[in-house]
């Protein structure tokens, strides 16, 4: 890829000064401290500072260089817009005394944290609910505040904040998720040289998969042309996590490419092909190895460090390879330094075993089991 031009960047401080300087008659004084260099210094800073100014303008002209509102611009010019932040959803559960009834839009929260600083999450229930006769009801929840930070897990939603006469606690049985950021710079520049490098035309796959990245959330997209027959297509999601797609953002790219299903065209997708969005299948991947671990090293702060790091593998399979390795997965151990040797690992029971993950399906992580 070829460099911006050199445009201005001779032209210094000093440089502008001496052509300035060269103009003055020669019977005029105009050494460092005369009237003549005094008055002509702050011009000549100036005029530099404007060249510089010209070289960011430049760089703000084309999409490698420039950022912000600045690459909105550029991007829209070719249809590409970035992505708003999606607010995270999922399920709470309150308890209490049975028949108590809850309004939609009460809110509740996570607690503070006074230590870490951590603030409070916020969500609203989005249905009225009525505590069943065990004083037991769920309803669905959304974060207050769009973003990515609204992702937590199971069983930390604790707080209704301003406390309901007959309602004793809450919950969130499973976790929160969903949530997403403002799209970066990098994500909408990808996007933005996917549309003006490979277009997508008449319906083809290609196009498919950018309909489906213009919609909020959508971190990864795989398309199955005659999903169900001729006249037929399936389009898999993932969220930004690398995980299966909410259903909040499933609907949203359904309502976008083809909300009436039924092949009449009313969304971005042609008239004839029915379009059916949905979710990735999770496939777990359960991992089970006998550990030896050096001296002061705990099978609890393994078990993070083995977490983490093939959890960010999986993440880049997610839609780009169909097979998780056991080697890879084993290459994750022995890059742990606590990690001293193993032994016995099994990959979903199996040793020794890739896995195949087929279309549609994305691999996520299981349970990790470690023996010291």
């Amino acid at each position: 890829m070829a460099d911006l031009p050199l445009f201005l960047q001779d032209q210094t401080e000093d440089e502008i000064m001496q052509r300035m300087l060269s103009r003055v008659p020669a019977d005029i004084d105009k050494s460092e401290g005369s009237f003549i260099w005094d008055a002509q210094a702050p011009v000549a800073f100036m005029l530099y500072e404007a060249s510089v100014w010209a070289q960011q303008v430049l760089e703000r002209g084309f999409a490698r260089t420039t950022f912000g509102e600045y690459l909105d611009m550029r991007a829209e010019e070719h249809g590409v817009a970035r992505r708003q932040a999606v607010a995270a959803t999922g399920i709470v559960k309150f308890s209490g005394t049975p028949g108590k009834q809850i309004p939609s839009g009460t809110v509740v929260a996570t607690p503070a944290d006074e230590i870490t600083g951590e603030s409070s999450i916020e969500y609203k229930t989005l249905a009225d609910v009525t505590l069943g006769s065990n004083g037991e009801g769920s309803t669905s929840v959304i974060a207050l505040v769009p973003g990515k930070a609204g992702n937590v897990p199971a069983g930390v939603i604790e707080i209704v904040t301003v406390p309901i006469s007959g309602v004793l606690s809450v919950t969130n049985p499973e976790a929160i998720k969903g949530g997403a950021d403002v799209e970066s710079d990098e994500s909408l520049l990808e996007r933005f040289y996917t549309r003006v490098r490979n277009q997508g035309t008449s319906g083809n796959k290609a196009q498919y998969i950018q309909w489906a990245n213009e919609v909020s959330g959508v971190g990864g997209v795989q398309v199955k042309p005659l999903w169900k027959g001729p006249g037929t297509v399936g389009i898999y999601l993932l969220d930004m996590d690398k995980r299966a797609a909410s259903q909040a953002i499933v609907q949203a790219a359904q309502d976008y490419i083809d909300p009436t299903m039924d092949g009449q065209g009313e969304g971005q997708a042609p008239a004839g092909p029915i379009v059916t969005v949905m979710a990735a299948e999770e496939v777990p991947i359960n991992i089970s190895v006998q550990l030896t671990l050096a001296a002061g090293a705990t099978i609890e702060q393994v078990k993070e460090m083995i977490e983490y790091g093939v959890a960010a593998y999986l993440r880049q399979l997610a839609f780009a390879d169909p097979l998780v390795r056991y080697t890879r997965i084993a290459a994750v151990l022995l890059d742990i330094p606590p990690i001293i040797d193993y032994s016995n690992l099994l990959v979903n029971g199996q040793s020794d075993t890739n896995i195949q993950i087929n279309p549609g399906q994305v691999a996520v992580l299981g349970a990790v089991t470690l023996n010291g």
